[in-house]
């Protein structure tokens, strides 16, 4: 860990030493948090408070972009597997969960794969996601590398829990866990906020974040010396979807393509799903709330939506080219937010509108910064069970429905 020493030499180069204020009169763990905070603090995303850094401007020129459909995937099925497979065999693909979040809205306040989804019995969303990986590695023959991103938060609490449920029979020599990189809030003048004399008001960088954080917790070295490729990157929410799937893995290396991006079609035109297509010629994704309502109801010469394919948030994408992007940088979209602080008197306060800003970067950029992605159609009721509410739409409840319906016991 770094010393004080260091930690005022980081601040003072950008001007925020008044988070050190109160350093002295902090008892010995208070001062150890805060110094941990300022190791894994993420200092740089403060260059993007100039107006010509700010990276979540205008956005370009859309158009629809076809997919692999379900069709396709169904005629070329023997080759895609057996490609995927041989690729997974060989040790060239790793996959990344996404598993930083708290289970808030499902009234959970755990990490939300911790949440029991099971009925009659324990099912828990990491132990879904463990048995449809462990489909391919009995399928293939051979352990996929598993890392799994977790937060500040709920980093300790997420790894105890693995080794209590024994990794739900997963080889624990092939799973890593790391920490996302957190961001640090600002007000309108762009001052770090603190939350308490011993805490910065920290949030997590986005999910567009999973890579340089893999890279900072020193894990890329690793990834490179087994001779990994691919990367399979997804989210914890989503209980049914297939992960280091040989299929998908297949189609994407047969493509000759940079990356692939698992979809769905989109229900209805009002569906609040991204939807993968072009933008200015590269891949890209146009979020629901940025769609107009003719690229919602535009129809092509099959009388289908034209932006059909929404994303689910399971990418595959090369190695090499994560590199690239990591040195490039990724752009950072600067947010703003109501967000709890500290006043000049110690006290705690909670606004009631948007007092300050805080910084993410969104997959959605890594995907425009690839020279091409795949998109890649899957069964809906088979791929797509997101646990996000905890009723209605996207809930535990729809979720439980369709892990039933795919002979999934709970």
């Amino acid at each position: 860990m770094i010393d004080r020493d260091k930690a005022f030499r980081i601040l003072s180069e950008i001007g925020q030493e008044h988070v050190l204020k109160y350093f002295d009169e902090l008892n010995e763990t208070e001062q150890k948090e805060l110094l941990s905070q300022i190791e894994i603090t993420d200092f740089s995303v403060l260059e993007n408070l100039a107006g010509d850094h700010n990276s979540g401007g205008e956005r370009g020129s859309f158009e629809p972009l076809g997919a692999v459909t379900i069709k396709d995937i169904a005629s070329e099925s023997d080759r895609f597997t057996q490609t995927g497979v041989e690729a997974l065999k060989a040790g060239k693909v790793a996959a990344v969960l996404l598993a930083g979040g708290q289970g808030t809205r499902l009234g959970f306040d755990k990490p939300k794969g911790m949440f029991n989804i099971g009925v009659d019995t324990e099912l828990y969303i990491f132990q879904c996601l463990i048995n449809n990986l462990m489909d391919v590695v009995k399928l293939a023959g051979a352990w996929v590398p598993l890392y799994i991103m977790t937060s500040e938060k709920n980093n300790s609490e997420t790894v105890e829990f693995f080794k209590e449920k024994n990794y739900f029979g997963y080889d624990p020599a092939y799973i890593r866990f790391f920490i996302q990189d957190m961001a640090p809030s600002v007000d309108t003048n762009g001052k770090i906020l603190m939350e308490s004399r011993s805490k910065i008001s920290l949030s997590p960088n986005g999910n567009g974040g999973w890579f340089s954080s893999l890279v900072r917790a020193g894990l890329l070295d690793e990834i490179k010396e087994k001779g990994v490729q691919w990367i399979n990157v997804f989210a914890v929410d989503n209980v049914l979807q297939r992960i280091a799937d040989p299929s998908f893995i297949g189609a994407v290396i047969d493509s000759g393509m940079q990356s692939g991006g698992k979809v769905v079609s989109k229900a209805s035109p009002d569906e609040r799903v991204g939807v993968l297509c072009l933008e200015d010629g590269m891949p890209s994704i146009v979020e629901y709330y940025e769609m107009t309502e003719e690229m919602r109801t535009l129809l092509d010469d099959n009388r289908e939506l034209a932006y059909k394919y929404g994303v689910i948030l399971n990418y595959l994408f090369n190695v090499d080219k994560l590199e690239e992007i990591c040195d490039r940088k990724m752009p950072v979209h600067v947010v703003s937010k109501k967000i709890p602080f500290m006043n000049d008197n110690g006290e705690l306060v909670k606004p009631d509108s948007p007092n300050g800003y805080k910084f993410e970067t969104l997959v959605l950029d890594m995907v425009h910064m690839q020279d091409s992605c795949l998109p890649y159609e899957v069964v809906r009721d088979k791929e797509f069970a997101p646990v996000k509410n905890a009723e209605g739409v996207d809930s535990v409840e729809s979720a439980r429905k369709l892990l039933q319906a795919n002979g999934v016991k709970i």
